[in-house]
């Protein structure tokens, strides 16, 4: 899994009927104080997340084994949003 923050949604009206009804995100990789530093990718919402949320992301084939991504062609899933991310017994996000 990857920490990412969510920048963004992106809306699309023609795509494939699998796609239908499916919220899609604009991601960003993150650091551990939550912070938008790497690339950006595009991730469907399993978990109702929103713009400004750190999130957990899931990619390849693991991405497709959600109850809102079974038997779709996904390679990115948002599967969690974070509360808090400890390290070394330092808080270093904190919603």
């Amino acid at each position: 899994m990857q920490i990412a923050k969510v920048i963004g949604t992106v809306v699309s009206t023609k795509k494939d009927a699998k796609f239908d009804g499916l919220k899609l995100l604009l991601v960003q990789a993150a650091d551990v104080e939550g912070a938008a530093k790497g690339g950006v990718l595009c991730a469907i919402d399993a978990v109702g997340a929103g713009v400004g949320e750190v999130v957990l992301l899931t990619t390849g084939s693991s991405a497709r084994l959600t109850d809102v991504t079974e038997n779709r062609p996904v390679d990115t899933v948002v599967v969690a949003i974070v509360d808090m991310i400890e390290t070394e017994g330092k808080i270093r996000y904190n919603k």
